[in-house]
């Protein structure tokens, strides 16, 4: 077996846990797009080409309010501003990746992907390893979102909204940082964004996910520095 398909299989097997939360999102989010009067065909291009559920679902919202294009597409482009931060994250390893290559990454990266990457880091000695690990829990990602929302287009939502199956989503990223918090450097940040997290939760625009995630890396450089320097 070459290096980069085990490094591929690994990162889809390490991705299918995570998938628990994605389920039932995706599930909903099909049931949205039938309730919403859109054709399967429209459905099903929307979610292959914005692949973002979270802006698909205050789109969709926006759409059935009729507002205007140019409010929707806005919208989307300010939730999903946090990728800017995944994408510099990521860029690291792309650096010697052909274009394509980094086309599929971007089209692909998700909060569930990267943060199984981040989570992993560690096992992951080459550029080649980390993109080939990425590449296996984008696939694994890809396959069960599509899945998800082609069953709750197909059925509805099929789970009774008494189960909240859509906690499950939150709980599937507190099960992957727990592991992360190796040192008081990471529980600091992590104590640091939950208390940010709360207090910028009323920012317009859904934008305290933005500012959370700046000030933690804030904290987390001078931490860093900190450390080097004793």
């Amino acid at each position: 077996m070459r290096p980069y398909s085990k490094f591929f299989i690994l990162g889809f097997r390490q991705m299918i846990p995570v998938t628990t939360g994605v389920i039932p999102f995706g599930a909903v989010m099909g049931t949205v797009f039938y309730n919403a009067g859109l054709s399967f065909f429209q459905s099903m291009t929307m979610n292959i080409f914005m692949y973002s559920g979270s802006a698909q679902l205050a789109s969709i919202d926006l759409m059935t309010k009729h507002a205007a294009s140019a409010v929707v597409i806005a919208t989307g482009l300010v939730i999903n501003l946090r990728f800017l931060l995944y994408s510099a994250g990521l860029s690291p390893h792309l650096q010697q990746s052909g274009f394509w290559t980094k086309v599929l990454c971007a089209h692909t990266l998700t909060d569930q992907s990267y943060a199984v990457m981040s989570a992993n880091t560690n096992i992951l000695k080459t550029k080649t390893d980390a993109v080939s690990f990425y590449l296996g829990t984008a696939l694994c990602m890809w396959l069960v979102w599509q899945s998800s929302v082609v069953a709750g287009f197909i059925f509805g939502n099929f789970a009774p909204t008494s189960w909240s199956l859509d906690f499950a989503v939150p709980l599937s990223f507190v099960a992957l940082v727990i592991p992360t918090l190796k040192n008081y450097k990471y529980v600091a940040v992590a104590a640091f964004s939950s208390a940010l997290s709360i207090l910028f939760n009323g920012l317009p625009f859904k934008l305290g996910l933005i500012a959370t995630a700046l000030c933690a890396i804030v904290l987390a450089v001078v931490l860093t520095k900190r450390e080097s320097r004793s």
